[in-house]
């Protein structure tokens, strides 16, 4: 059987050096993942972006450039494509109705210095966003990485 392909689309935001990340907790594993989500029929990645991150963390964002591309071809139950954009933060929502994933168990807002001791997914996004920060070269597509 094929799987589906599902394209997510992810928001890098920086704020004060530190990047905003989604706290998960997987059956006691704890990780983070950048905010973000599936892309709906219709919807453009760009518009994708702003609704999940307004929807998880009540904020007001706008996707500057697409910045990385990463899969996860095996071991999940899709084949995952995430499209990570660098994101403008704009304005939280006040009394926004937040709803985050079933696992999500809140944010953190994570020093970028320090990304390579965090347990962010997937970890090939953690060097390629301290290089952005700095501006250094970085790599767009980061090729194949599995969440489990």
């Amino acid at each position: 059987m094929k799987r589906k392909i599902r394209n997510s689309a992810k928001a890098l935001i920086i704020k004060d050096g530190k990047m905003l990340a989604s706290k998960i907790n997987d059956n006691g594993d704890i990780f983070y993942i950048m905010p973000g989500g599936g892309q709906e029929s219709e919807e453009t990645l760009e518009e994708a972006v702003i609704r999940e991150v307004k929807e998880e963390f009540g904020l007001i964002v706008e996707p500057k450039t697409l910045e990385f591309v990463i899969e996860g071809v095996t071991g999940e139950s899709f084949h995952r494509v995430d499209l990570v954009f660098l994101c403008e933060y704009i304005k939280e929502i006040p009394d926004a109705q937040i709803t985050g994933d079933y696992n999500q168990i809140g944010f953190d807002w994570l020093p970028i210095e320090n990304l390579m001791n965090e347990p962010l997914y997937p970890s090939k996004l953690r060097k390629q966003i301290m290089n952005l920060y700095n501006t250094e070269e970085t790599i767009v597509y980061l090729g194949n990485e599995s969440m489990e």
